[in-house]
């Protein structure tokens, strides 16, 4: 039994170097980017589907990059939570970061805190990001017009994030550059 054990376990490993092996030999890459926000990088009001960081995704595939477009939007966050999640949001091998630098300021006026705090935050978000060498693409949804909102006057209607991705379009392409196209 433990020998069989040592088998699927060499099996395992073997397999796992034979398709990391395969996918550089065959130029196989993914860029990782990563959507980082509040609210309405989470699509607050809409679908998953229909939240930008997704649309994006759909958009860049059309273009032939083979990426994955991360949604690590979460609802309510402050400046001070995006800098505390910062690195178990964005792995290793992270390309690009779509950073909101709107729902977090708009959050922190929710809960009285300063906006110098929220500058503050920011500026560590941006400089621990480019010390990992991740290009930033700066996301902020609060410039959209108002009929591209929900009732609420903040948060995206799908039409606002299908607009908003498209927009967003060109800035990630110029930030992954072609090493990552098909």
């Amino acid at each position: 039994m433990q020998y069989a054990r040592q088998i699927t376990g060499r099996g395992f490993v073997f397999a796992l170097v034979a398709l990391c092996l395969f996918a550089v030999l065959t130029g196989v890459s993914r860029a990782q980017v990563i959507a980082f926000g509040a609210s309405n990088v989470a699509g607050e009001g809409v679908s998953i589907d229909q939240a930008w960081p997704a649309q994006l995704e759909r958009l860049l595939r059309e273009k032939g990059y083979q990426v994955h477009v991360e949604n690590e939007g979460e609802a309510g966050d402050t400046t001070k939570d995006m800098l505390d999640r910062l690195d178990s949001s964005i792995p290793a091998g992270t390309t690009v970061v779509i950073l909101d630098y709107s729902g977090g300021f708009y959050n922190n006026r929710k809960f009285g805190i300063p906006y110098d705090k929220g500058v503050a935050d920011m500026k560590a978000i941006g400089a621990r990001l480019r010390s990992r060498g991740i290009k930033i693409v700066p996301e902020i949804t609060l410039r959209m017009p108002e009929n591209l909102k929900q009732s609420d006057h903040v948060h995206l209607t799908a039409e606002g994030h299908r607009q908003f991705a498209a927009k967003l379009l060109p800035w990630v392409i110029a930030a992954l550059g072609n090493a990552n196209s098909g």
